[in-house]
């Protein structure tokens, strides 16, 4: 009894000199020892690197959380990563694979970024900076910064607004899904008739369709009537059980029912695992009516063509046309704000054929899958213009005798700024070689 109780007095004699060595003036020894290999920005030094440096990638070290209740996160013009100082050194080299790339590290008070820069630093990467001032300084400065989520108090991330008379959209967020944007990371649009309402896409869950209607029911009186599937993805479809409760009629093209059946429960599993809570009530269910190349809904004195233009981004892809209003709800065929990603059943030499059917609309107005409403000259530049850049030097790439290795590096600067280009651009290059090498 006394030998454990002198070898308690022991253990806790020795955890008290390392909890002394590892307190607070240890932690100031570790911040200052870094401040010795590192670079520091002030604002003024990070908006003059921003503008210098195309190719910059922005690091947010602090939680996701932090990020969602504490203001956001900085808007350079671009989405900066965001990586928990926990796990840099596991994720950079997914994130970052060129160790030139300038990059720069924040946090919200200059604790951790100091830290995280100088592990980039020992870990190779020679162009690092820390931006000493933090988050909270950029957002008290007044200057640009990313929501996670716009609308509180509700399940979507932006609030539908209003396209013209009787059109509305709920904007999704232009980033992947996350837990913090309830997966509404595309548009949810819809069209309000004196006879019922005509919704563009069932959302990403049943909670979160739930909340579109709502925001319908704040707007009309009116019953949903259609809810109509952009394509299979999980944010168009997973919602659609919640709509068929509310007694209306889910229509998709035939491709998308296939895609359904086929990848359905491994996009479920996914969104429940990423959802946790938010996930409740879903199930996959499939659509109520199908089509293939057209299917004409007149409502209320509304003309609402639901067109299969031709391959594009996914199997069933489909655009909603009003034609007496020369406005077109055009799904994931035209993108503008971020990168358009490409799928290994993508085929980017058929998008460019189906987008001359797609211009030939003469539309005025065009809502896109992910986005603000905007116009044909945009969506043709960063879709159009995109495809057409990353296939001819993709193929002069090849016609050199170029590899796959070489294909990552393929200059994609013009589109820097479009969200999710991180995310997307190196895989985007990937799947085009891989697919032009055949063809």
């Amino acid at each position: 009894m006394i030998k454990s109780q002198r070898l308690a007095a022991v253990v806790l004699l020795v955890c008290g000199c390392i909890a002394k060595a590892a307190g607070p003036d240890y932690s100031e020894q570790l911040l200052l020892q870094a401040n010795t290999t590192i670079r520091n920005l002030s604002t003024d030094d990070l908006q003059a690197l921003i503008e210098a440096e195309p190719e910059i990638q922005l690091i947010d070290v602090r939680t996701a959380t932090e990020i969602a209740t504490l203001g956001g996160t900085i808007d350079a013009g671009f989405h900066p990563l965001n990586i928990n100082r926990g796990w840099l050194e596991f994720r950079i080299s997914d994130a970052v694979a060129d160790k030139s790339t300038p990059v720069v590290v924040f946090c919200g008070i200059n604790l951790r970024s100091p830290l995280a820069a100088d592990t980039l630093v020992k870990m190779g990467y020679e162009n690092v900076y820390n931006y000493a001032d933090g988050f909270f300084k950029w957002r008290d400065a007044g200057l640009p910064v990313l929501q996670p989520d716009r609308a509180s108090g509700t399940m979507l991330y932006n609030s539908p607004v209003k396209v013209v008379d009787g059109i509305w959209s709920a904007i999704g967020a232009t980033a992947p899904p996350t837990y913090e944007n309830s997966g509404h990371n595309n548009n949810l649009s819809f069209i309000i008739t004196p006879d019922g309402v005509v919704v563009m896409n069932a959302g990403d869950n049943y909670l979160l369709a739930q909340a579109l209607h709502r925001e319908i029911q704040q707007r009309t009186d009116q019953p949903v009537k259609y809810v109509v599937l952009e394509n299979g993805q999980g944010h168009a479809m997973l919602g659609m059980n919640y709509w068929q409760q509310q007694g209306a009629i889910v229509i998709a093209h035939e491709d998308t029912a296939t895609e359904i059946e086929h990848t359905g429960d491994e996009v479920l599993a996914r969104m429940q695992t990423r959802n946790r809570d938010k996930a409740m009530g879903t199930e996959l269910s499939q659509p109520d009516e199908l089509f293939s190349d057209k299917r004409v809904i007149e409502l209320g004195g509304e003309t609402i063509e639901l067109l299969n233009l031709g391959p594009a981004h996914s199997p069933g892809d489909i655009i909603m046309w009003l034609p007496k209003r020369k406005i077109v709800i055009a799904g994931d065929i035209a993108f503008h704000q971020r990168l358009l990603p490409v799928f290994e059943h993508t085929d980017t030499a058929a998008w460019i054929e189906t987008w001359e059917t797609f211009a030939a609309l003469g539309a005025t107005i065009v809502v896109p899958g992910h986005g603000d409403p905007t116009v044909m000259e945009e969506v043709e530049k960063y879709t159009l213009g995109y495809l057409q850049h990353m296939r001819q030097v993709i193929g002069d790439l090849l016609d050199s005798g170029g590899t796959l290795i070489d294909a990552y590096a393929v200059d994609q600067s013009a589109y820097r700024h479009l969200d999710t280009f991180t995310e997307l651009a190196a895989r985007n290059a990937d799947q085009i070689y891989r697919a032009m090498e055949f063809e």
